[in-house]
């Protein structure tokens, strides 16, 4: 299975692809962990200490333990008391990831990343002419180990969706390639909770119509799917027919820009006002460096009990300035209804919907949220 190249069934409508997904192994805790040699084969959490830390990243030695990225900091600790805790250096980490991207070039201009350890490459055609798309990922895996020190895992397979889950297989420092012909018996008996987006709140849902694997899923059909999840229906239906026609896209635009600050202490909506000062000014600097202009003010909070608010604004003339930025972010806030006694443990502002300047047109003053 490993070493059989991918030849999909062409069809006129369906482009011919081979997709390799390449995921750096517990990527910031690895870099530590190749650093400093006294780290290695211990557990290692990359994150501040403090009730308000969440872990970046676990070495495998803490996973085993169940500490997870995204997880609380403190339940970390709780969970592997004897872990070590390495505060995040992302201008380290960065460095990493640009010299992976280097070893990516030399296969194929279309590299899709995803984040700082993970990326689609499209290899239909590959640069040092290797025969294969299996060859290729194993290279690519070559090469980080040999030149980097590091262990990256890959899935190769026709599409994204599948690539993606397929790099995940057998991690870490794995390979693992989904036939064509071979799509129907590896997706069918998958949970549904593997398809990539859906979420608990997805899961659970589906669990309640009685579809428990992908066979459920494909078997309900496509307009039962539809009615009950929109459009979104459609997509599901396709995912559990391992149908991903979206092409790797090289150089993606931005669609967002953000800063937020999880605080020290639960405050009141009353007195977040410097904070959102100085996250503006953080996200528009930050803007400077994109030539287009972003038309959606976003603001957003999360409480004390961890709900997420957010408040949207696009004024029919994006704001010109830091100054303007602020006054929206302000106005913003003035939007949410929050009890006297309400606390939040986070406040982020941002901005989306980018467009050239030259595309901009002026339309009539938008305004909406979500919970």
């Amino acid at each position: 299975m490993m070493e059989t190249e991918i030849e999909p069934e062409h069809h006129s409508e369906t482009p011919l692809r081979k997709i390799v997904h390449v995921d750096m192994d517990a990527f910031y805790a690895s870099v530590e962990q190749r650093d400093d040699a006294s780290l290695r084969g211990k557990p290692v959490v990359v994150a501040w200490r403090g009730n308000r830390s969440v872990v970046c990243a676990a070495s495998y030695e803490a996973r085993r333990f169940g500490v997870r990225s995204a997880m609380p900091a403190m339940r970390a600790e709780r969970l592997c008391p004897d872990a070590i805790f390495i505060p995040p250096d992302f201008t380290r980490y960065k460095a990493v990831s640009r010299a992976v991207r280097e070893i990516f070039s030399r296969h194929t201009g279309l590299v899709e990343p995803l984040s700082l350890d993970e990326a689609y490459l499209d290899v239909t055609e590959n640069k040092l002419g290797l025969p294969t798309a299996t060859r290729v990922a194993q290279m690519i895996r070559r090469q980080i180990r040999e030149e980097l020190n590091l262990t990256a895992s890959a899935g190769v397979a026709p599409n994204k969706f599948l690539a993606k889950i397929a790099s995940d297989w057998r991690k870490p420092d794995g390979l693992f390639v989904i036939q064509p012909g071979e799509v129907s018996a590896f997706l069918l008996p998958l949970p549904v909770g593997r398809i990539p987006g859906v979420g608990k709140a997805t899961e659970a849902r589906l669990k309640g119509l009685g579809i428990a694997t992908v066979g459920d899923l494909r078997d309900l059909g496509i307009e039962a799917l539809e009615t009950k999840f929109g459009r979104y229906g459609r997509r599901l239906y396709e995912l559990a027919n391992g149908i991903d026609h979206s092409p790797v896209v090289s150089d993606r635009p931005r669609k967002s820009l953000s800063a937020e600050d999880t605080l020290e202490r639960d405050l009141p909506l009353s007195e977040t006002e410097g904070l959102i000062r100085r996250l503006a000014e953080k996200v528009w600097a930050a803007s400077r460096k994109d030539a287009r202009v972003a038309r959606t003010v976003v603001l957003k909070l999360k409480t004390s009990d961890f709900q997420i608010l957010t408040r949207s604004l696009t004024p029919s003339i994006p704001p010109g300035d830091c100054e303007e930025l602020t006054a929206i972010a302000l106005f913003l806030r003035s939007r949410v209804a929050a009890a006297p006694d309400q606390r939040f443990r986070l406040v982020g502002v941002g901005l989306r919907n980018f467009a050239g300047a030259e595309s901009l047109q002026p339309s009539l003053f938008e305004e909406f949220s979500n919970g």
